[in-house]
């Protein structure tokens, strides 16, 4: 099963979405070998599960970018109704709705993907706080090697007067 389910895998089919990292429920029912209509009548049937935070139907909007980004779907092969997407929190709750060994492998394959792409993003933030940070170090560096230049660009440019030589003048 682990050589079936990679990290990189899921990782591909988690999606930013209003805000949101999320997976489509099409991909979700292939890792768990069940069809989409499966899953979708699945959560149906336990609706209470899935608040609006949980799982979202996206727009049509939203669903043709994703076509558009995805590149998959060819003219002609795409879903009748427009898809549902689960965040992680959606995702942890699917585990109680499908029973399955395979359900709760996929399940632990996904959790730590979400986690994997957490512990990224916040590498990411902390490396472009301390960019910033360094950022505006080396704008005082600059203004100082300005005035360092502006010093010596003025001691080049003072003319020296001649001076009174010293004695008898003939």
């Amino acid at each position: 099963m682990s050589n079936i389910i990679t990290a990189e895998r899921i990782e591909g089919k988690i999606y930013l979405i209003r805000g949101q990292r999320v997976m489509l429920d099409r991909d979700l029912a292939q890792l768990y070998g069940v069809a989409t209509k499966n899953l979708n009548k699945a959560v149906a049937r336990n609706t209470k599960r899935f608040p609006d935070d949980f799982m979202l139907q996206l727009t049509k909007e939203e669903y043709e970018s994703l076509r558009f980004q995805t590149g998959t779907l060819k003219r002609g092969q795409h879903a009748k109704y427009l898809p549902y997407v689960f965040t992680e929190q959606g995702v942890a709750m699917l585990s109680s709705v499908l029973r399955s060994e395979r359900a709760i492998l996929v399940n632990i394959a996904i959790m730590r993907a979400f986690v994997k792409i957490r512990q990224v993003l916040s590498t990411h933030v902390e490396v472009s706080r301390k960019l910033k940070e360094h950022d505006g170090r080396l704008d005082n560096h600059a203004a100082n090697i300005k005035a360092i230049f502006g010093a010596i660009r003025q001691m080049v440019a003072y003319e020296a007067k001649p001076k009174n030589r010293i004695g008898f003048r003939a």
